[in-house]
């Protein structure tokens, strides 16, 4: 999980649970967005699976605040050949964690309960449990051993679990470090927040997490993937060995993903919760504070992680964000609240990066920051050579002189197969040799290219080079 009931008859309740799999999720197809953005969404998603060879994604976008599309794409389940639909659901892993940590915020706001409270107050018998906070369980500062580093699931991981099996043996332990002095992502934290909520509450995690935010919110999809396997009707989970063909995940045992990624929902249902960030309409003002605040080490150096939640600058907009992975699932969840965009991916093939690129690629298409002038003129002018086209005027005597026919032709013959880039944008300014140099960063999916420019006081252009990003 890295920076991831008994039945009556197996045939009755497998059939109760796809039917009420399609009940619920006969909402989930969204098409509403800008039909140009769309398309990039759906090149970005088909072009990074085709690259990665993962078998199938999910793909959810929020842009203004709502909902706008949803999309699934490749195969949910091999054999038998099942095509992926937005109603299926996928295991999101460790972006539970954000629904652990807004449930510890609402026992707050209830007054059950304080941030600094040491965990020893509730869940008595941890390491320097008198000293541990539980904001520092939940911004990974407290110095409690993972359980669960490895990318793959491990033969012990088969057998089931209680939570409290797993602190005995890795939060009983001496800690990595003093509390608050590093930062260092571990499941164990979120299985001792699971638990405090638990006891706070007087209730099973999930009952509180559904009655406070799934139901509110109409997220009728969420599913414990800790309890129970998902269901013929959802994503089937894949791995490789190295380049081997694709083999169906083991599955955990029961317990091993409580509180830290036991949920499993469509990818329409996390873009609810992603609306309710944005909205701020599940806790109170002060809560989202503390939850998409970087969290400060004891000597001031931040950790770039909140609560539950990592905490980063894109291009000057903020971004609350996490990954998540479980056996057979990766997941990515990219919210720019301030800008009313979010993105959220599931796949379905574990240790492999393609949930990332897919929301990382796509996030600032959705988003459609303007462009400066000189990201104007010098993507006009990467367009124009893709069809051989090129306004000399805008050329300095040099650079004039640099594209020559041959070069001219090259430009076009290696740059215009590629198509219309999905991110351009400035990286770089500086001054040097009296001109301004800029760089650009030209994306597609699995591929990266740079642009170097100079151009003098008076706009000619000294310089355009467009090479493979290293």
């Amino acid at each position: 999980m890295s920076k991831f009931r008994r039945v009556l008859t197996i045939g009755v309740l497998g059939g109760l649970a796809a039917l009420a799999g399609r009940i619920a999720a006969r909402a989930q197809t969204v098409d509403t967005l800008a039909p140009e953005m769309r398309s990039r969404v759906d090149r970005i998603a088909e072009q990074v699976l085709e690259q990665t060879g993962v078998p199938s994604a999910s793909v959810a976008v929020v842009k203004g605040g709502k909902l706008e599309y949803a999309r699934a794409y490749g195969k949910a389940r091999l054999e038998p050949p099942m095509a992926a639909t937005p109603e299926m659901r996928y295991s999101i892993g460790s972006i539970s964690k954000q629904f652990t940590a807004a449930a510890i915020l609402l026992l707050q706001e209830e007054g059950k309960l304080k941030l600094d409270d040491p965990v020893g107050k509730y869940v008595p018998g941890l390491t320097d449990g008198d000293k541990v906070t539980i904001r520092e369980i939940l911004s990974h500062t407290s110095g409690y051993q993972d359980y669960w580093p490895e990318d793959y699931v491990m033969t012990p991981m088969l057998k089931n679990v209680t939570a409290d099996e797993i602190l005995d043996k890795w939060a009983k332990k001496p800690l990595d470090f003093e509390p608050g002095t590093q930062w260092q992502y571990s499941n164990t934290n979120f299985v001792i927040a699971g638990r405090i909520v638990e006891k706070v509450a007087g209730e099973p995690l999930m009952e509180f997490l559904t009655r406070h935010i799934f139901r509110p919110l109409s997220m009728k999809s969420v599913w414990n993937s800790d309890e129970e396997r998902l269901t013929q009707a959802d994503a089937t989970a894949y791995y490789r060995h190295a380049l081997g063909p694709l083999r169906v995940a083991p599955k955990e045992g029961r317990g091993w993903m409580f509180a830290a990624g036991e949920l499993a929902m469509t990818a329409h249902d996390l873009a609810l919760w992603d609306e309710s960030l944005m909205a701020r309409s599940v806790l109170k003002p002060a809560s989202y504070r503390e939850m998409f605040t970087e969290v400060k080490l004891k000597d001031g150096q931040g950790t770039h992680y909140g609560l539950g939640v990592e905490v980063r600058e894109r291009d000057g907009h903020r971004s609350i964000e996490h990954s998540g992975e479980v056996s057979g699932f990766v997941s990515d969840n990219l919210a720019l609240v301030d800008d009313g965009v979010a993105v959220a991916v599931l796949t379905n093939q574990d240790a492999v990066g393609a949930a990332s690129e897919i929301a990382n690629l796509a996030a600032p298409v959705v988003a459609d920051f303007p462009k400066s002038a000189a990201e104007t003129q010098a993507l006009e002018i990467y367009r124009g050579l893709q069809q051989g086209r090129l306004d000399r005027s805008l050329l300095a005597p040099n650079l004039n002189d640099y594209f020559t026919a041959e070069a001219v032709r090259d430009f076009k013959d290696s740059l215009g197969p590629l198509g219309d880039p999905l991110i351009f944008k400035q990286t770089g300014e500086g001054l040097r040799g009296g001109m301004t140099f800029r760089a650009f960063s030209i994306v597609y999916p699995g591929r990266k290219l740079r642009l170097t420019t100079y151009t003098y006081p008076d706009g000619k252009l000294e310089q355009y080079l467009v090479a493979p990003a290293e």
